[in-house]
Protein backbone atom coordinates (compact mmCIF):
# COMPACT_ATOMS: atom_id res chain seq x y z
CA UNK A 1 0.00 0.00 0.00
CA UNK A 2 1.49 3.32 -1.15
CA UNK A 3 -0.01 5.76 1.34
CA UNK A 4 1.54 8.84 -0.27
CA UNK A 5 0.17 7.85 -3.68
CA UNK A 6 -3.31 7.37 -2.25
CA UNK A 7 -3.08 10.74 -0.51
CA UNK A 8 -2.12 12.40 -3.81
CA UNK A 9 -5.07 10.75 -5.55
CA UNK A 10 -7.42 11.92 -2.78
CA UNK A 11 -6.12 15.50 -2.90
CA UNK A 12 -6.43 15.66 -6.69
CA UNK A 13 -10.02 14.31 -6.60
CA UNK A 14 -10.97 16.83 -3.91
CA UNK A 15 -9.44 19.67 -5.91
CA UNK A 16 -10.97 18.59 -9.25
CA UNK A 17 -14.32 17.50 -7.83
CA UNK A 18 -14.25 14.50 -10.14
CA UNK A 19 -12.70 11.06 -10.27
CA UNK A 20 -12.42 11.22 -14.05
CA UNK A 21 -10.74 14.66 -14.13
CA UNK A 22 -8.37 13.70 -11.33
CA UNK A 23 -7.43 10.44 -13.09
CA UNK A 24 -6.65 12.33 -16.29
CA UNK A 25 -4.42 14.81 -14.45
CA UNK A 26 -2.59 11.99 -12.67
CA UNK A 27 -2.41 9.86 -15.84
CA UNK A 28 -4.10 6.89 -14.19
CA UNK A 29 -7.40 5.16 -14.89
CA UNK A 30 -10.63 6.18 -13.20
CA UNK A 31 -10.91 2.65 -11.82
CA UNK A 32 -7.45 2.96 -10.27
CA UNK A 33 -8.43 6.28 -8.67
CA UNK A 34 -11.60 4.71 -7.25
CA UNK A 35 -9.67 1.72 -5.83
CA UNK A 36 -7.11 4.08 -4.24
CA UNK A 37 -9.82 6.03 -2.41
CA UNK A 38 -11.48 2.82 -1.28
CA UNK A 39 -8.18 1.49 0.10
CA UNK A 40 -7.45 4.81 1.79
CA UNK A 41 -10.86 4.93 3.49
CA UNK A 42 -10.43 1.33 4.63
CA UNK A 43 -6.97 2.16 6.01
CA UNK A 44 -8.35 5.18 7.90
CA UNK A 45 -11.61 3.60 8.91
CA UNK A 46 -13.43 6.77 7.80
CA UNK A 47 -15.38 7.97 4.75
CA UNK A 48 -13.66 10.85 3.02
CA UNK A 49 -15.91 11.46 0.03
CA UNK A 50 -19.63 11.47 -0.73
CA UNK A 51 -20.07 10.01 -4.20
CA UNK A 52 -22.97 10.37 -6.60
CA UNK A 53 -23.36 9.99 -10.32
CA UNK A 54 -23.12 13.75 -10.75
CA UNK A 55 -20.65 15.02 -8.15
CA UNK A 56 -18.11 14.26 -5.46
CA UNK A 57 -18.19 16.07 -2.11
CA UNK A 58 -15.97 15.92 0.96
CA UNK A 59 -17.26 14.60 4.24
CA UNK A 60 -16.38 16.40 7.48
CA UNK A 61 -13.56 13.91 7.99
CA UNK A 62 -12.52 14.48 4.38
CA UNK A 63 -12.24 18.24 4.88
CA UNK A 64 -9.98 17.79 7.89
CA UNK A 65 -7.90 15.08 6.20
CA UNK A 66 -7.50 17.16 3.02
CA UNK A 67 -5.91 20.03 4.91
CA UNK A 68 -3.43 17.69 6.57
CA UNK A 69 -2.65 15.86 3.32
CA UNK A 70 -1.97 19.08 1.44
CA UNK A 71 0.44 20.17 4.16
CA UNK A 72 2.19 16.77 4.33
CA UNK A 73 2.51 16.45 0.57
CA UNK A 74 3.91 19.97 0.31
CA UNK A 75 6.63 18.98 2.80
CA UNK A 76 7.29 15.76 0.86
CA UNK A 77 7.54 17.65 -2.44
CA UNK A 78 9.89 20.17 -0.86
CA UNK A 79 12.09 17.41 0.57
CA UNK A 80 12.21 15.59 -2.77
CA UNK A 81 13.12 18.79 -4.60
CA UNK A 82 15.85 19.55 -2.09
CA UNK A 83 17.27 16.03 -2.33
CA UNK A 84 17.20 16.14 -6.12
CA UNK A 85 18.91 19.53 -6.10
CA UNK A 86 21.87 18.10 -4.20
CA UNK A 87 22.55 15.95 -7.28
CA UNK A 88 22.79 19.09 -9.41
CA UNK A 89 24.02 22.04 -7.34
CA UNK A 90 26.80 21.71 -4.73
CA UNK A 91 25.56 22.73 -1.30
CA UNK A 92 25.69 21.59 2.32
CA UNK A 93 28.59 20.30 4.42
CA UNK A 94 31.45 18.09 3.24
CA UNK A 95 33.01 15.83 5.87
CA UNK A 96 36.61 15.11 4.85
CA UNK A 97 39.46 13.17 6.48
CA UNK A 98 43.12 13.45 5.55
CA UNK A 99 46.46 12.54 7.10
CA UNK A 100 48.00 15.49 8.89
CA UNK A 101 50.92 16.41 6.65
CA UNK A 102 49.19 15.64 3.36
CA UNK A 103 46.09 17.48 4.51
CA UNK A 104 47.97 20.61 5.51
CA UNK A 105 50.06 20.70 2.35
CA UNK A 106 47.56 19.71 -0.32
CA UNK A 107 43.99 19.30 0.94
CA UNK A 108 43.64 22.63 2.75
CA UNK A 109 44.75 24.69 -0.31
CA UNK A 110 42.40 22.63 -2.50
CA UNK A 111 39.50 23.26 -0.10
CA UNK A 112 40.17 27.00 -0.11
CA UNK A 113 40.20 27.18 -3.92
CA UNK A 114 37.16 24.91 -4.25
CA UNK A 115 35.08 27.08 -1.92
CA UNK A 116 35.91 30.19 -3.93
CA UNK A 117 33.68 28.77 -6.67
CA UNK A 118 31.30 26.87 -4.36
CA UNK A 119 30.47 29.15 -1.42
CA UNK A 120 27.31 27.15 -0.61
CA UNK A 121 29.51 24.21 0.47
CA UNK A 122 31.02 24.24 3.95
CA UNK A 123 33.82 21.87 4.91
CA UNK A 124 34.50 19.92 8.09
CA UNK A 125 38.08 18.67 7.68
CA UNK A 126 39.66 16.25 10.17
CA UNK A 127 43.44 15.79 10.10
CA UNK A 128 44.83 12.71 11.83
CA UNK A 129 47.15 9.84 11.03
CA UNK A 130 44.73 6.98 11.59
CA UNK A 131 42.89 5.36 8.69
CA UNK A 132 39.18 6.05 9.17
CA UNK A 133 36.15 3.94 8.34
CA UNK A 134 34.24 6.28 6.04
CA UNK A 135 30.80 4.84 6.73
CA UNK A 136 31.14 4.26 10.47
CA UNK A 137 32.79 7.62 11.12
CA UNK A 138 30.57 9.63 8.82
CA UNK A 139 33.11 10.95 6.30
CA UNK A 140 32.11 11.77 2.72
CA UNK A 141 35.69 11.72 1.43
CA UNK A 142 39.05 10.51 2.73
CA UNK A 143 42.61 10.98 1.52
CA UNK A 144 44.85 8.00 2.16
CA UNK A 145 48.55 7.31 1.65
CA UNK A 146 49.77 3.79 0.92
CA UNK A 147 53.05 2.02 0.20
CA UNK A 148 51.22 -0.31 -2.20
CA UNK A 149 47.93 -0.65 -4.02
CA UNK A 150 44.87 -0.25 -1.84
CA UNK A 151 43.10 -3.47 -0.89
CA UNK A 152 39.86 -4.27 -2.68
CA UNK A 153 36.86 -2.73 -0.97
CA UNK A 154 33.43 -1.30 -1.66
CA UNK A 155 34.97 2.19 -1.70
CA UNK A 156 35.75 4.05 -4.89
CA UNK A 157 39.36 5.26 -5.09
CA UNK A 158 41.31 7.51 -7.45
CA UNK A 159 45.09 7.73 -7.55
CA UNK A 160 46.37 11.30 -7.13
CA UNK A 161 50.12 10.86 -7.38
CA UNK A 162 53.32 10.12 -5.48
CA UNK A 163 54.36 11.57 -2.13
CA UNK A 164 58.12 11.59 -1.49
CA UNK A 165 60.11 11.93 1.73
CA UNK A 166 63.76 12.87 2.16
CA UNK A 167 66.39 12.67 4.90
CA UNK A 168 67.22 16.03 6.48
CA UNK A 169 69.24 17.53 9.29
CA UNK A 170 70.16 20.99 10.53
CA UNK A 171 73.55 22.36 9.39
CA UNK A 172 74.55 22.74 13.05
CA UNK A 173 74.00 19.05 13.70
CA UNK A 174 76.05 18.00 10.66
CA UNK A 175 78.85 20.43 11.52
CA UNK A 176 79.06 18.89 14.98
CA UNK A 177 78.54 15.22 14.13
CA UNK A 178 79.69 14.97 10.52
CA UNK A 179 77.73 14.38 7.32
CA UNK A 180 77.11 10.71 6.45
CA UNK A 181 78.11 9.83 2.89
CA UNK A 182 76.73 6.28 2.85
CA UNK A 183 73.88 4.49 4.58
CA UNK A 184 76.42 2.59 6.68
CA UNK A 185 77.61 5.91 8.11
CA UNK A 186 74.15 6.55 9.55
CA UNK A 187 75.13 4.17 12.34
CA UNK A 188 76.02 6.19 15.38
CA UNK A 189 73.91 9.17 14.32
CA UNK A 190 70.79 10.29 16.15
CA UNK A 191 68.10 9.09 13.75
CA UNK A 192 64.76 10.63 14.65
CA UNK A 193 61.73 8.65 13.62
CA UNK A 194 58.40 9.70 12.17
CA UNK A 195 55.91 6.92 12.86
CA UNK A 196 52.61 6.73 11.02
CA UNK A 197 50.19 4.04 9.88
CA UNK A 198 52.26 3.49 6.71
CA UNK A 199 55.88 3.74 7.91
CA UNK A 200 57.53 1.16 10.19
CA UNK A 201 59.08 2.45 13.39
CA UNK A 202 62.29 0.41 13.29
CA UNK A 203 63.73 1.03 9.80
CA UNK A 204 64.00 3.32 6.81
CA UNK A 205 63.37 1.80 3.40
CA UNK A 206 65.42 4.05 1.13
CA UNK A 207 65.22 4.15 -2.63
CA UNK A 208 68.25 4.98 -4.76
CA UNK A 209 69.20 4.46 -8.42
CA UNK A 210 70.52 1.00 -7.53
CA UNK A 211 67.35 -0.18 -5.80
CA UNK A 212 65.96 -0.38 -2.29
CA UNK A 213 68.18 -0.19 0.80
CA UNK A 214 66.89 -0.95 4.29
CA UNK A 215 68.46 0.89 7.21
CA UNK A 216 67.73 -0.68 10.58
CA UNK A 217 67.12 1.94 13.26
CA UNK A 218 67.91 1.53 16.94
CA UNK A 219 65.40 2.69 19.50
CA UNK A 220 65.27 6.42 18.71
CA UNK A 221 65.81 9.11 21.30
CA UNK A 222 62.91 11.01 19.76
CA UNK A 223 59.95 9.85 17.70
CA UNK A 224 56.72 11.63 16.80
CA UNK A 225 53.70 11.02 14.58
CA UNK A 226 53.33 14.51 13.06
CA UNK A 227 55.80 15.66 10.35
CA UNK A 228 55.69 19.32 11.39
CA UNK A 229 56.74 18.35 14.91
CA UNK A 230 59.61 16.26 13.55
CA UNK A 231 60.65 19.16 11.32
CA UNK A 232 60.74 21.45 14.33
CA UNK A 233 62.93 18.98 16.25
CA UNK A 234 65.29 18.61 13.29
CA UNK A 235 65.67 22.38 12.98
CA UNK A 236 66.81 22.40 16.62
CA UNK A 237 69.78 20.29 15.55
CA UNK A 238 69.12 17.08 17.47
CA UNK A 239 69.49 14.55 14.67
CA UNK A 240 68.63 13.24 11.21
CA UNK A 241 65.07 12.43 10.16
CA UNK A 242 62.85 11.67 7.18
CA UNK A 243 60.37 14.39 6.26
CA UNK A 244 57.63 14.48 3.63
CA UNK A 245 58.64 16.75 0.79
CA UNK A 246 55.91 19.29 1.53
CA UNK A 247 57.28 19.71 5.07
CA UNK A 248 60.94 19.65 4.10
CA UNK A 249 60.98 22.06 1.15
CA UNK A 250 60.38 25.36 3.02
CA UNK A 251 63.17 24.57 5.49
CA UNK A 252 65.51 23.42 2.70
CA UNK A 253 64.92 26.66 0.80
CA UNK A 254 65.58 28.70 3.94
CA UNK A 255 68.74 26.76 4.78
CA UNK A 256 67.33 25.68 8.13
CA UNK A 257 67.71 22.06 6.97
CA UNK A 258 69.92 20.35 4.41
CA UNK A 259 69.54 17.06 2.56
CA UNK A 260 71.34 14.03 3.97
CA UNK A 261 72.24 11.34 1.44
CA UNK A 262 70.53 13.31 -1.35
CA UNK A 263 70.67 10.39 -3.77
CA UNK A 264 68.26 8.52 -1.45
CA UNK A 265 64.55 9.02 -0.85
CA UNK A 266 62.29 7.28 1.59
CA UNK A 267 60.11 4.69 -0.12
CA UNK A 268 57.45 6.53 -2.12
CA UNK A 269 53.84 6.68 -0.96
CA UNK A 270 50.88 6.80 -3.32
CA UNK A 271 48.10 9.27 -2.50
CA UNK A 272 44.48 8.28 -3.07
CA UNK A 273 41.12 9.97 -2.62
CA UNK A 274 38.29 7.65 -1.55
CA UNK A 275 34.52 7.92 -1.31
CA UNK A 276 31.63 5.53 -0.82
CA UNK A 277 29.77 5.15 -4.12
CA UNK A 278 29.45 6.38 -7.69
CA UNK A 279 25.66 5.96 -7.72
CA UNK A 280 23.54 9.04 -6.92
CA UNK A 281 26.63 10.92 -5.89
CA UNK A 282 25.89 14.19 -4.13
CA UNK A 283 26.95 17.18 -6.24
CA UNK A 284 29.25 18.56 -3.54
CA UNK A 285 31.12 15.25 -3.35
CA UNK A 286 31.27 14.78 -7.11
CA UNK A 287 32.50 18.30 -7.83
CA UNK A 288 35.08 18.24 -5.03
CA UNK A 289 36.43 14.88 -6.21
CA UNK A 290 36.70 16.23 -9.76
CA UNK A 291 38.44 19.35 -8.45
CA UNK A 292 41.09 17.57 -6.37
CA UNK A 293 41.78 15.11 -9.19
CA UNK A 294 42.80 18.13 -11.25
CA UNK A 295 44.56 20.17 -8.56
CA UNK A 296 46.44 17.81 -6.25
CA UNK A 297 48.38 15.82 -8.90
CA UNK A 298 49.69 19.13 -10.26
CA UNK A 299 50.75 20.24 -6.77
CA UNK A 300 52.52 16.92 -6.11
CA UNK A 301 54.40 17.09 -9.40
CA UNK A 302 55.37 20.71 -8.74
CA UNK A 303 56.91 19.74 -5.40
CA UNK A 304 58.75 16.79 -6.97
CA UNK A 305 60.13 19.03 -9.72
CA UNK A 306 61.15 21.63 -7.14
CA UNK A 307 63.16 18.97 -5.31
CA UNK A 308 64.93 17.98 -8.53
CA UNK A 309 65.71 21.61 -9.33
CA UNK A 310 66.88 22.13 -5.76
CA UNK A 311 69.23 19.14 -5.96
CA UNK A 312 70.71 20.40 -9.23
CA UNK A 313 71.32 23.94 -7.96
Amino acid sequence: MDLFHMMRVFVRIAEEGSFTAAAQRLEITTAHASRSIGQLETHLGARLLHRSTRRVALTDAGHRYLERCQRILAYVDEAEAEAAETQVRPRGKLHIHATTSFGQAYVVPAVVRYRENNPSVSVDLTLSNHVPDLLDEGYDIAFQLSLSDLPDSALVSHRLGVVRSVLCAAPEYLNARGTPRTTDELEGHACLQLFTSVFPRDRWNLECPNGLVTVELPQPDFQVNVPDALGSALRQGIGIGALPLSTALPALRAGALVRVLPEYQLQKLTAYVLYASRQYLDAKIRTFIDFVREQIPVALETDNKTLMDFDLS
